[in-house]
């Protein structure tokens, strides 16, 4: 998920753990948080100035319902989209307040990074240089970038494919950044959900379509609104949905499961898959006509792999995005941790680099990030081509990684040494062997 540092939220919640809970955990995002107790002290604050980016409400407080804030509520130039949470029983209402312009709910008890997903989907988008990279450094990523800027004015579908972890959902995010920035976004895991199950979650069902079926469902597809609908896993969708997947993408509409009206379809279809689309259309288990209304736009992210400049840029991204969680910030990345990084192979792409940072960032020691927090020695790395002496890749080597903690330590020896794990005897000696 892209950062939200710096962000302004207010927040309207009149219970103290619920509050304090999200208060702690936006605040972990970087967020800048007002929390107000009632629908009265949130009004006061917005007619006194008060600019929050986005406002997340509680559809019941102690002075009066969420709905009623929300009509009432001060509407700056820009807007001020509305983040309502609301018990399972109050879902009507908060429906019928994404109806007269609120921008969406969740539902209680919700998971902290879902929440988090559809609050930055809300908020309004930051404006940067155009120089300033947004997927990578790369020029493959600066290519899918641009692609992705071009077809921003267009509603077809798209479809992106690429390893497992190389930021497919990424480049969805910024589709709906560019095109549809202040409509939702509906992400759907269309492998993580059951089969027998997934017809009802994506198109909604009504009172008593099915055994359990006790109140009106709205589906990932009605919930979509104007904004996106992303498709995730999209070569698992079994075949019977695949049919009425091609109807939606056709028709622009759809019913629910019991249901008889047809309801509008406005969002625009965002898909994504790590498989080989055109094998699975060979093979008879995916559609070959509705791969080709999917693939109106095609998208093809490369392994991380095949893209080392974005690996420094990544790096620091993630280490600057949890180091926020620590006690006191790290000095910097060393630079044998940063050719460290670009020496492995990366078989879980960009999610594997993610997860490889956030457990060295919870487990330094040091302020600077080195390689033994990065890879620890007993997960190991498999090593690369030998194309030159033995002794002198050791030596070449060695030169490398004395200059780089020289120049990290802005040439005090002591610290040089000890971020290479010598003494400081020892490393002034390799320093003249080495003629540094």
């Amino acid at each position: 998920m892209p950062s939200l540092e710096h962000r302004s939220i207010g927040l309207v919640e009149d219970d103290p753990l619920m509050g304090e809970s999200l208060v702690q955990g936006l605040a972990l995002e970087g967020l800048a948080v007002q929390w107000w107790r009632t629908g009265a002290d949130a009004l006061n604050a917005l007619r006194s100035g008060a600019r929050p980016e986005a406002l997340i409400c509680d559809i019941r407080l102690p002075d009066m319902n969420g709905e009623e804030l929300f009509n009432a509520a001060p509407r700056p130039p820009t807007g001020l989209p509305f983040l309502f949470m609301t018990a399972f029983g109050d879902v009507d209402q908060a429906v019928r307040l994404i109806r007269s312009g609120a921008s969406d709910y969740v539902t209680k008890p919700f998971q902290m990074e879902e929440f988090l997903d559809r609050l930055l989907a809300l908020l309004p988008k930051l404006e940067t240089s155009p120089s300033d990279p947004v997927l990578g450094v790369s020029n493959a990523m600066q290519e899918i970038d641009a692609f992705l800027q071009k077809i921003a004015g267009h509603s077809g579908p798209a479809l992106i494919s690429g390893e497992t972890g190389v930021g497919k959902e990424i480049c969805a995010r910024r589709l709906h950044a560019l095109s549809r920035p202040n409509k939702p976004f509906i992400a759907v895991n269309c492998a993580a959900i059951p089969a027998d199950l997934l017809e009802s979650e994506l198109f909604g069902h009504e009172k008593g379509a099915f055994t359990g079926a006790h109140a009106r469902h709205l589906g990932y597809a009605e919930r979509a609104g104007e904004g996106v609908l992303f498709l995730d896993e999209i070569a698992e969708m079994p075949a019977t949905l695949q049919t009425k997947l091609l109807r939606l993408i056709e028709a622009r509409t759809f019913s629910r499961l019991g249901g008889e009206r047809e309801v509008q379809f406005k969002a625009r279809i965002i898909a994504a898959t790590n498989q080989d689309i055109d094998s699975a259309v060979a093979d008879g288990v995916f559609r070959e006509d509705l791969r080709f209304r999917l693939d109106m736009f095609g998208v093809e992210v490369p392994p991380l792999r095949r893209r080392p400049e974005d690996i420094d840029w990544l790096l620091q991204k993630f280490v600057a995005m949890f180091e926020r969680q620590r006690d006191r910030p790290f000095r910097g990345v060393g630079s044998l941790t940063v050719q460290a990084a670009q020496h492995h192979d990366w078989p879980g792409n960009v999610r594997e680099l993610r997860n490889r940072v956030e457990r060295a960032v919870a487990l330094a020691t040091s302020d600077w990030l080195a390689p033994s927090d990065l890879f620890p020695p007993s997960r190991g790395r498999t090593p690369g081509p030998i194309t030159a002496p033995l002794a002198a890749i050791r030596d070449a080597a060695e030169r490398r990684a004395i200059q780089g903690a020289l120049r990290d330590a802005d040439g005090h020896m002591q610290e040089a040494a000890t971020l290479l794990g010598v003494s400081r005897t020892t490393l002034w000696e390799k320093v003249k062997r080495h003629g540094l």
